[in-house]
């Protein structure tokens, strides 16, 4: 993961990645994870998403991982929350009512130091690593939650026609990376309106993974 692009990228408030709103597609298919209220939701290299918002607006706990201190900043400032702000490990840890924030390289996150988690929702973290780093990241997501089931959202387009990130990841990547682990279910494939940046033509692929 190059730590430099993604400190400039919110340096620079260059993030056309970030949603103005809640993902469509986790409002749609989260429910599949059937998880209760009050279940804590991991959701790695989280940004200032507004999924977070979402979650808590409906009745579930958040755990995140991010890079960028600027990002979880300003995640609290629009949650209208103070964080309380310490010190785990290599991290720093962002906590108030309903969210545990870990701020810092996510390969130094420990399933100690990030506790019990019921799910996953991963939209902007597999999408966004290089194809040398998503073993090691797979590897470690399924160690630090245990295994817990994950809805997971994937960009698929030629590679060829764009550098990422977002990156191509195909239906038989994910299948590479989690086929042993998990029960794989292809939720639903959208063709994206106007192409990946207006760049190429692309597909959102929803995956449901769940345990054996």
């Amino acid at each position: 993961m190059d730590v430099s692009f993604w400190h400039q990228k919110w340096e620079k408030d260059d993030i056309a990645f970030h949603n103005r709103e809640a993902n469509s597609l986790l409002v749609k298919y989260f429910t599949e994870l059937s998880l209760v209220k009050g279940s804590r939701v991991f959701v790695p290299l989280c940004g200032k998403t507004l999924d977070i918002s979402w979650l808590l607006a409906n009745g579930y706990r958040v755990a995140g991982a991010e890079l960028s201190k600027i990002a979880i900043e300003q995640l609290f400032v629009g949650l209208e929350m103070e964080p309380k702000i310490s010190r785990v490990g290599e991290l720093d840890f962002y906590s108030a009512t309903n969210i545990d924030i870990f701020v810092g390289d996510i390969f130094h996150l420990s399933s100690k130091m990030l506790g019990a988690v019921d799910g996953i929702y991963d939209r902007a973290a597999l999408v966004a690593l290089p194809e040398a780093m998503r073993n090691q990241y797979t590897t470690h997501l399924m160690k630090i939650t245990d295994k817990a089931p994950q809805l997971l959202i994937c960009y698929e387009y030629d590679q060829r026609s764009m550098a990422g990130p977002p990156f191509s990841i195909s239906n038989e990547e994910v299948s590479q990376h989690y086929l042993d682990r998990y029960n794989l279910t292809l939720l639903g494939s959208t063709i994206i309106s106007g192409g990946l940046k207006g760049k190429c033509a692309a597909k959102e692929n929803v995956w449901l993974l769940q345990n054996d």
